[in-house]
């Protein structure tokens, strides 16, 4: 620690445990405002000083409430809904994330096998994850990640954030996600090695996944793995996708000729699962969600306000 960081910790506990304003912090330790106002965020900046807002309405009020009632003969056992202060993708992303890892934290045990999908979601909620410590944790990677063009997918960074918080062994599938023809995946499949990661998938405790809505911007439909035709035939028919796996609007594979094409576990497999966490928003994806649940994918729901209320009304 050097003289500044110091000076950022008198600074914060007077204002954050003395409870001074900024103008009697200044003058206690003899600067001006502005500069402790700066000393304020540095403190903030090191870690020095944590926020936290503990929010009733995302552990139960009256939206999750509706949500739970509505699909719980689908299986949904919990819902968790996140206000998001500002209406920015950034933000979304950033409570979802850390909303499902707290839920996540409240149900890895030792000993178990945990499912997890990647994308944008998911990287916000590996970035969220705080260490527990455990013993025997796997984290297994529910489908494939490589990429055929610039674009990242963050599947081994989440899947290393996970095994750091969990003190777990990493179970990765290095292989896409789709394969360009039937063939080549099976005999990819047949492999002792990937049979065995896949079964691995087919066989977890927890699972945390989330669902995108499929339109051309959507990341499964820009990492190369369709033709054009596939990828229209895709917008045309799924209201989205669950690791991959895409769906219509009445819970049906939306092109089979993809999804016999893709690698990891299948939407039934996913149902199966004792503990479903599906983190989910955006008003975007509001009917895709809907079906998720409508398809028992979820045990457990963390989704937005927003969204929520999108969905209840629709």
């Amino acid at each position: 620690m050097d003289s500044r960081d110091e000076q950022a910790l008198r600074a914060a506990k007077l204002y954050y445990e003395s409870e001074m304003s900024q103008a009697e912090v200044a003058a206690e330790i003899g600067v001006s405002r502005p500069t402790a106002a700066k000393l304020l965020q540095h403190a903030r900046e090191r870690g020095y000083v944590t926020v936290e807002i503990h929010d009733p309405r995302e552990m139960g009020g009256e939206l999750a409430e509706r949500l739970r009632s509505r699909y719980s003969s689908f299986g949904l056992v919990e819902v968790r809904v996140v206000e998001v202060a500002r209406k920015r993708d950034d933000d979304l992303l950033r409570e979802l994330g850390r909303m499902g890892a707290m839920i996540l934290e409240e149900h890895v045990q030792d000993g178990q096998l945990v499912g997890v999908s990647w994308g944008n979601t998911m990287y916000s909620v590996a970035k969220s994850l705080h260490h527990r410590a455990h013993q025997g944790v796997e984290i297994v990677q529910l489908k494939g990640g490589l990429s055929y063009t610039q674009s990242s997918t963050n599947d081994i960074e989440t899947i290393n954030l996970f095994c750091r918080a969990f003190d777990a062994y990493a179970r990765t599938l290095p292989l896409p996600v789709i394969f360009d023809n039937v063939a080549a995946k099976r005999i990819v499949e047949q492999d002792r090695h990937i049979a065995h990661l896949l079964e691995l998938g087919r066989r977890t405790d927890v699972v945390i996944f989330t669902v995108g809505a499929t339109t051309r911007e959507s990341l499964p439909l820009t990492m190369g793995y369709l033709s054009e035709e596939e990828t229209a035939q895709l917008v045309d028919r799924a209201v989205g996708d669950a690791c991959s796996r895409f769906f219509t609007r009445d819970g049906e594979v939306a092109l089979p000729s993809v999804n016999d094409r893709t690698v990891g576990i299948s939407l039934t497999e996913l149902a199966s699962r004792p503990t479903r966490i599906l983190v989910a928003g955006g008003v975007d994806k509001a009917e895709a969600i809907d079906t998720a649940l409508r398809m028992g994918l979820a045990s457990h729901l963390v989704i937005d306000a927003d969204t929520a209320r999108t969905i209840l009304e629709g």
